[in-house]
């Protein structure tokens, strides 16, 4: 997220914390492709709660992790859960698009945060210069028509005469970039790529309630624009767009997701 969208959007960490069990299991997957050697120091763009953030410190025993997030609220959850967990582990309130490291970093990480951030240039300018050199950056995010079901009923709610008055002015407020678009930005950072792609995705959730928790906490550009009376009205319009009013409740919901990944190195 960058400082601009963190005044914007007011994140509760702890019901973030409780709906994002499936990021979580994504960022362990994606951990599996470090193949660290244990004494890395690794920074963790948009951190969140830091509960991947204290993952990644035990598995560099020997390295030092430290995980940034523009949002004090998440920081500050971070700190009281992991803060005291490792003595390799700290948490820094920064902007991705105004990172502070120089040569600081073997491994730049980041999992579900950077397409919070619409202008990437500023981002990987910051990332090639937090890295030492021959350091990795692994990243994977929201990629081109990520969660389209979703966000087509997103926008079939907001038209909606009940709604329209509260999204006057609103504009797409997510990167989700193709490899096509993203390389040259990584090439005009100084990052040898290694590799790019779009990975679909399913993402599965066990009811309708634990559904409009990952919507109630992921998705707060649309649902902020509304007064905090009616996100619940908001947020069952939406459900009964996306899934129909005569949707189970107790049945699991499935949606499709596009991840851009990758993975660079900042040469010699």
């Amino acid at each position: 997220m960058t400082m601009e969208q963190q005044q914007t959007y007011q994140w509760n960490g702890d019901d973030y914390a409780a709906n994002s069990q499936i990021q979580f299991q994504w960022a362990l997957d994606l951990m599996e492709k470090l193949k660290p050697c244990g004494d890395e120091h690794l920074l963790d763009i948009g951190c969140g709660d830091g509960k991947v953030t204290a993952v990644l410190a035990r598995y560099l025993p020997g390295g030092r992790v430290t995980g940034i997030d523009s949002s004090a609220e998440m920081i500050a959850l971070a700190e009281k859960n992991h803060g005291t967990t490792a003595t390799n582990l700290s948490f820094l309130l920064q902007d991705a698009g105004s990172l502070s490291f120089v040569q600081e970093f073997d491994v730049v990480f980041s999992n579900a945060a950077l397409h919070w951030v619409i202008d990437h240039r500023p981002v990987l300018r910051g990332i090639y210069q937090a890295l030492k050199p021959e350091g990795r950056v692994l990243v994977q995010m929201g990629g081109k028509g990520n969660a389209a079901p979703v966000v087509r009923a997103m926008e079939t709610v907001m038209k909606a005469e009940q709604w329209q008055e509260y999204f006057t002015g609103f504009t797409f407020p997510y990167g989700f970039y193709s490899p096509k678009e993203y390389t040259p930005w990584l090439k005009e950072a100084g990052l040898t790529i290694q590799s790019i792609k779009l990975i679909p995705k399913i993402m599965v959730h066990k009811t309708r309630k634990r559904f409009a928790g990952w919507l109630r906490t992921t998705w707060l550009p649309y649902l902020q624009r509304v007064p905090p009376e009616l996100h619940d009205a908001f947020l069952d319009q939406v459900l009964d767009t996306y899934l129909g009013k005569e949707y189970p409740k107790s049945e699991q919901v499935a949606t499709d997701m596009q991840r851009l990944e990758y993975l660079a190195v900042r040469p010699k």
